[in-house]
């Protein structure tokens, strides 16, 4: 477990566990050298606790840089609670979470993820303040979406020479709150949509409202398209996905999408323009953060909207050191994590 945190750069890893509730839970704090760790939570199976722990731990790091490169003045970090076995009483499960992060005095603060809500962020906030996405500040989904949107467009101005995406084809995999909000931005826009979910009832009502093709899971892969939209799960880019992609583009939503750093070389190799995740989904974690801190609506949008402007300056320092584009954001994010450790320990 040592080697695990040392080899993602993780300060802290917390484990909490109330046999009155049934709560056994995780969190990861990747670095707080800016700020404190800011992260969502999730709530989701895993098959075992070992699943769990590699989880919290990738994607605090991944928070980690997405505030770098966001310029937010916070660290990365996660938590994941592992759904009970048996009966539980869900109110009571968050509630206690609550006391877990409590317990941390502010070192991390948490908001949704998968598989939480916004009454799951209500009941968290019962019992600590470092909380946000609770019903007074709303569901970060809606920024994600827009900021995804904005790092879409930048693509296409990247690689096509217009930000216009009128009768541009997008294949969307995963339509959860995220992607089915993403895609209604998309269509409003005039691009083509192919989609695909694991929900027949989101694919249908895609289809219906957004005038869309649907494909089954694994064919999203193959779908010729320009822009290949991962919004789902992470690590879907992988060994045997990256030879099957018919795209010129992937640009999407979800965390983690390349199942290793090797992938994004395959993807420069074969002259497929990567958006880094972390970079292009900001938007969520840019809300969550702006709207714990009490800024106005209208500073969020635009400090969403500027992923615009960041992907395309990362998209032509890329081009000019002839590096994949994944590579120099991990070099752009680690270099301003460590001059804040620098600074930090400067102080000290």
């Amino acid at each position: 477990m040592f080697r695990q945190m040392e080899s993602a750069g993780l300060q802290d890893l917390h484990f909490w566990q109330d046999p009155d509730t049934g709560l056994q839970a995780i969190i990861a704090i990747h670095d707080t050298f800016r700020g404190p760790a800011i992260g969502g939570c999730r709530f989701i199976n895993y098959p075992d606790s070992a699943a769990a722990i590699t989880d919290a731990i990738r994607l605090a790091r991944g928070m980690s840089y997405k505030a770098a490169l966001a310029g937010l003045p916070h660290g990365g970090g996660k938590s994941v609670i592992i759904k009970p076995a048996g009966l539980y009483d869900r109110n009571q499960l968050m509630q206690s979470f609550g006391h877990f992060v409590d317990s941390l005095g502010g070192r991390y603060i948490t908001a949704m993820d998968s598989g939480t809500q916004i009454s799951d962020m209500d009941n968290i906030a019962l019992n600590t303040r470092f909380v946000t996405c609770t019903r007074d500040m709303g569901d970060p989904s809606p920024s994600t979406a827009q900021g995804v949107f904005a790092g879409i467009r930048a693509s296409v101005q990247f690689r096509f020479g217009t930000h216009d995406l009128h009768n541009v084809h997008i294949a969307i995999q995963g339509l959860g709150h995220v992607g089915y909000a993403l895609a209604k931005l998309l269509h409003h826009a005039g691009a083509r949509l192919t989609v695909t979910d694991i929900d027949a009832q989101k694919v249908a009502r895609a289809t219906a409202e957004f005038n869309a093709t649907a494909v089954e899971a694994d064919a999203i892969y193959d779908t010729a398209a320009d822009i290949f939209c991962p919004c789902g799960l992470g690590a879907i880019i992988n060994a045997d996905t990256v030879k099957r992609l018919n795209c010129a583009i992937v640009a999407g939503s979800a965390n983690n999408q390349l199942a290793d750093d090797g992938q994004g070389d395959s993807l420069a190799r074969r002259g497929i323009l990567y958006a880094p995740d972390y970079l292009i989904n900001a938007g969520g974690l840019i809300f969550v953060a702006l709207q714990h801190a009490r800024h106005h609506e209208q500073a969020i949008r635009l400090k969403v909207e500027s992923i615009y402007d960041a992907l395309l300056e990362l998209y032509k320092h890329a081009e000019a050191d002839h590096r994949p584009t994944n590579y120099i954001a991990d070099l752009r994010a680690e270099a301003i994590i460590r001059q804040a450790s620098m600074a930090t320990h400067q102080a000290a």
